[in-house]
């Protein structure tokens, strides 16, 4: 029986994709009737629109390349970073920035870590406040306004999406932001990552 499964090449490809379906229904499944995982946490709130204009400038600027978003529930990660990330701070992420490596260190608890200033001085000129890194500078992103014509359309795709935004969210999306440069936004966004949870390094 194993020599015709092998030998009979479509029918090996029906049966590894019925195992392999089977095994996500086993382990998904689960999970999405958990209200830990689809819940929010207390005091979750949506992104403002600038942070969320800093949060889409982050994954333009390809920060997930080197910074991950997801602190893993292993003692040296917690002891580095803090509190291993939860489902309930993630829910209003469309879609999730976990990032894929950690050249740069994990970011998922830095808001409020650093003020203002050195998050500006960073971005600006990375060795000025960490010798050694190898990040580079982004003097663009101090030069360049957001763009205020998305910024409602950006909220309304998300009040789709099950976010909790107002109409009057949508409609104000821009107010105040006139000013705003895109480093502005990336400050915004950063530093309000993994705020809710306070258990810190």
């Amino acid at each position: 029986m194993n020599q015709f499964i092998e030998r009979n090449i479509g029918l090996m490809i029906v049966l590894i994709l019925i195992a392999v379906s089977f095994g996500g229904i086993v382990e998904i499944v689960p999970l999405m009737s958990q209200k830990m995982v689809t819940e929010p946490i207390d005091g979750l709130e949506p992104l403002t629109p600038l942070q969320l204009e800093g949060r889409d400038i982050y994954i333009r600027e390809g920060c997930t390349v080197c910074h991950s978003q997801m602190i893993r529930p292993l003692r040296a990660e917690v002891e580095r970073y803090g509190h291993y990330s939860v489902a309930g701070e993630l829910v209003y992420d469309h879609p999730f920035v976990f990032g894929s490596k950690r050249t740069g260190p994990d970011l998922a608890r830095v808001g409020g870590l650093y003020s203002d200033d050195w998050h500006r001085a960073h971005l600006l000129d990375p060795r000025s406040v960490v010798p050694g890194s190898i990040m580079p500078s982004y003097p663009w992103l101090f030069e360049e306004s957001i763009d205020l014509e998305v910024l409602a359309k950006k909220v309304a795709v998300l009040q789709t999406l099950g976010v909790p935004y107002s109409d009057e969210d949508i409609a104000n999306a821009a107010n105040g932001l006139e000013n705003s440069t895109e480093a502005d936004a990336v400050i915004a966004y950063l530093q309000q990552l993994g705020t809710l949870i306070t258990e810190r390094r």
